[in-house]
């Protein structure tokens, strides 16, 4: 196989990238030829210089610096086949076996080796009855070998006849269910520190064969296996996966990123019911379908090859933060220019050129990252500095035109003599200092022109909108898109937008013009909001206080009892005959204020007033009377009477306590008197009568 990538690194002013050669396999030959050209010209007229490193390519162009990178045509590659021994693949076993004689040179310069795969043995993957451990396959099988998780049979090896006569000695196995290990076969052999394996430092390919599914992780949650797979090499003595029974089946992502860390490129051999599975999630990797004989498993292979070989993706890895890599492909096949890193169906010995851009968003410190092509070994560091200093040697003249006339030009920035500021010296500041100026265009706690502006010589001058839109104003503050908006249109169409504020059209009002200017809503008699309001919409904006409808109520307000009661106090001596305190207020006496909400105030003299009053738009309507002074001796009368009074119910309510008591303990007496018994049990009368029981007499 011979590719060689061509990496450009289309270069601008701002920023220098310097490429350089990594250490490279020793199989392979490096050239470095550099080619540049100045600015504005093409790719063709570009000079070809012998450089002996990129760095220097990247240093003696900056605007147009190729780094192209070759290698021999006797490519070294390793190959590592992965077999199913499971009872359903015998047909691949069989047909792997017949013709394996010569398959290993078949491709170019190749080392091989072998590795065979089964399932967990536990439940419910594999049977653990002893007997069935030792012979899991079905009665009719001679040849079968006990259950496994993967077997290493061979490490890579040029052996060609050591490698065919380890293959056609493998025996078949046997699980329980459909699915099998080949993930944790794969995560296995995609470890790089797994010495064992033999993998070396050129192209790795991994040919996976199986006529069945796999399992994925979290099916070893059914055997109670809940660690989950760590991707690392654990073989022990006799080449046999030790954490078998132990971890989890690893994810598909997992299996992924392990084969794009350790450039190895998958080849799967599988059954077409197996095929979609597999055919979109792992990157440069080929899918063939199994016939159902088997048959085709050599050819396979060796197409599956040739299309991963004529497949060229170039990749970057460890790219720094806030830097941004863009590849265009110029692929040899004529297809036109692509904007994305790849080339299809490249041919043997061909050339492919990528055009490599790379942009770093800010200043950075140097540091560096990887380009390649996926799934080889080689990769070109690129060494990122940014250039944030001006390196421009301009002539010191004083009074440059660039200035107009009032500074020199250092390093293409005006330093501007004194009385002169601005960017070309173009502000004359007289006896105004800098900051004044700056000061000039800010608002109160605001930015410079309201961020939409540059402010000149202490004006600002605004920038022009997006989409259109004009900005004006002392400040910038002012667009005319700011007002409101109405039927998807400022201030509705139907007026003019005035720094955010609407002008609205005659017949049109409201924030934003979308209403017809009306008060028929808002009045009340003929006061409209009482007077307290305006009426915008035909709904009453009151003044601040007052509550809608009508704007007839102020529940915040001070009561109008204590409005009105200087203006009701003057009404009521008769010695003041012009009252100034009530102006507004309509006063008259009322001889009954029964139905009125009453108010009661004691005035300077000492009077009370009671007074009514009563809201009428903007009016009170007052109404007092002042009562003669009460009558003491009625007063003094009615406390004696009052006094006395209660004393004679005392002394009649002690009366009955006593009589009550009196006549109970009377009540008694007499119970206990009638309870007495007077009789002498012991006294006996002097005549005693004795019946004759014999006489019968009358």
């Amino acid at each position: 196989m011979s590719l060689i990538p061509i990496l450009r690194a289309a270069l601008n002013l701002e920023y220098r990238i310097c490429l350089r050669t990594p250490h490279r396999h020793t199989q392979s030959h490096n050239s470095v030829v550099c080619v540049f050209s100045p600015p504005a010209q093409s790719q063709e007229s570009c000079v070809k210089t012998v450089v002996r490193s990129c760095a220097e390519c990247i240093k003696s162009g900056p605007y147009c610096a190729w780094c192209k990178l070759g290698k021999d045509s006797s490519y070294l590659f390793h190959r590592l086949l992965m077999e199913t021994c499971s009872s359903t693949s015998r047909d691949d076993m069989t047909r792997l076996f017949s013709q394996s004689n010569g398959g290993v040179t078949h491709m170019s310069v190749c080392a091989a080796g072998f590795g065979s795969f089964v399932d967990k043995v536990v439940l419910p993957y594999t049977s653990t009855n002893p007997k069935r451990v030792q012979k899991p396959c079905p009665d009719n099988e001679r040849f079968c070998q006990p259950a496994f998780g993967y077997k290493h049979v061979l490490s890579m090896t040029d052996n060609e006849i050591l490698f065919n006569k380890r293959v056609s000695e493998q025996a078949i196995s046997g699980n329980l269910d459909v699915p099998e290990g080949g993930l944790d076969a794969i995560i296995l052999l995609s470890t790089p520190l797994c010495d064992k394996i033999g993998w070396g430092n050129s192209t790795r390919l991994l040919v996976f064969t199986t006529d069945a599914g796999f399992h994925m992780a979290g099916d070893g949650k059914l055997a109670a296996i809940l660690e989950p797979n760590d991707g690392r090499c654990h073989l022990d003595a006799k080449m046999l996966y030790s954490k078998s029974s132990e971890m989890d089946y690893p994810s598909v992502g997992q299996v992924m990123q392990k084969l794009v860390e350790n450039n190895i490129q998958p080849i799967f051999a599988v059954t077409k019911d197996v095929e979609p599975r597999l055919k979109d999630i792992i990157p440069k990797s080929e899918v063939g379908v199994l016939t159902s004989d088997s048959s085709n498993v050599i050819s396979l292979i060796q197409n599956a090859y040739r299309n991963l070989s004529s497949n060229v993706i170039v990749t970057h890895d460890d790219l720094p933060d806030h830097v941004t890599v863009m590849y265009t492909s110029n692929c040899p096949n004529g297809d036109l220019p692509s904007i994305r890193g790849t080339c299809d169906n490249v041919g043997i010995g061909k050339e492919v050129e990528f055009n490599v851009t790379v942009t770093a968003h800010k200043c950075l410190n140097e540091q560096s990252f990887l380009i390649g092509p996926l799934g080889f070994r080689e990769k070109i560091r690129v060494n990122l500095t940014t250039r944030c200093e001006c390196e421009c040697d301009d002539r010191k003249d004083s009074n440059h035109q660039h200035c107009n006339s009032q500074g020199q030009v250092s390093c293409g920035t005006c330093s501007c003599n004194k009385g002169f500021v601005g960017q070309k010296c173009e502000c004359k500041i007289g006896d105004k200092s800098e900051a004044e100026l700056r000061q000039a265009c800010m608002p109160v706690n605001g930015s410079m022109c309201s961020g939409q502006g540059e402010c000149v010589c202490g004006v600002c001058h605004c920038s022009p909108g997006e989409d259109g839109r004009s900005i004006y104003g002392r400040f910038c503050e002012c667009d005319d898109r700011s007002c409101p908006l109405s039927r998807g249109q400022p201030c509705g169409g139907r007026g003019r937008c005035s720094c955010g504020t609407c002008n609205c059209n005659p017949g049109y009002e409201g924030d934003a013009c979308d209403c017809r200017k009306s008060d028929n809503r808002c009045r009340t008699g003929n006061k409209v909001c009482y007077g307290r309001g305006n009426c915008v919409c035909d709904v009453c904006n009151c003044t601040v206080g007052y509550t809608r409808p009508f704007c007839e109520t102020c529940p915040g307000c001070p009561a109008l009892c204590e409005r009105v009661a200087s203006c009701v106090e003057c009404h009521m001596d008769e010695r003041k005959g012009n009252c100034l305190v009530c102006q507004g207020v309509t006063y008259r006496e009322e001889p009954d204020l029964k139905e009125q909400r009453l108010c009661k105030r004691r005035g300077t003299d000492g009077c009370q007033m009671i007074y009514s009053t009563k809201q009428l738009q903007a009016d009170s309507v007052c109404i007092s009377e002042c009562p003669e002074p009460p009558d003491l001796r009625l007063i003094i009368g009615g406390t004696f009477s009052g006094v006395a009074l209660i004393g004679i119910l005392l002394l009649l309510a002690l009366k009955a306590f006593i009589h009550m008591r009196d006549l109970k303990e009377f009540r008694r007496f007499e119970n206990e008197q009638k309870k007495s018994k007077w009789n002498n049990p012991l006294f006996k009368t002097a005549t005693t009568t004795v019946q004759n029981p014999n006489f019968g007499g009358d």
